[in-house]
This record gives structure tokens, sequence and C-alpha cells, in this order.
């Protein structure tokens, strides 16, 4: 399955110290036989991700799936 989502500035990690993001929307890529889905209800939009790896591992949960079944990139900016 594969997502694409929208990145926003998050914060400086106090724990780490690296720039953060948080996601404005993440939804499943359409296919000629599936519509475009939008899974933004399923994750905490609030939260500040570390990396897209760390998404993907939420999402994964939220889905009942392996993080493996899954796949993420960064929606493009028009």
């Amino acid at each position: 399955m594969l997502f694409e989502y929208t990145r926003h500035r998050g914060a400086l990690s106090p724990v780490t110290d690296a720039a953060t993001f948080k996601v404005g929307r993440i939804r499943q890529s359409a296919t000629s036989e599936t519509p475009t889905v939008d899974f933004s209800h399923l994750i905490d939009r609030s939260y500040n991700y570390h990396s897209p790896r760390e998404l993907r591992w939420h999402l994964a949960e939220r889905l009942g799936l392996a993080p493996t079944a899954l796949a993420l990139r960064e929606a493009c900016h028009a």
C-alpha cells in the first residue's frame, strides 16, 4: 500500500535537537482499481514526527499491518 503525506514544519526535538515535522494530510494513493482515500483521521496530526519511518510505523500500527506492507512518499507541492 502506497501512502502520500504532506509535511508541515514541526519543532526541534528536545531529546535529539533534530528537526521534526507534523503531517497535514495522509492519503492512500489511487490506483486504476481504487480511488484516493484520506487516512488523516488515523494519526495524531499534532504529533512531531522525527522521520518518515516513524510515521510509517504509526500508520501500520493503526491499520494492523506490518510496517513493511506500507510505503510512504511525500506529496509534491504543485
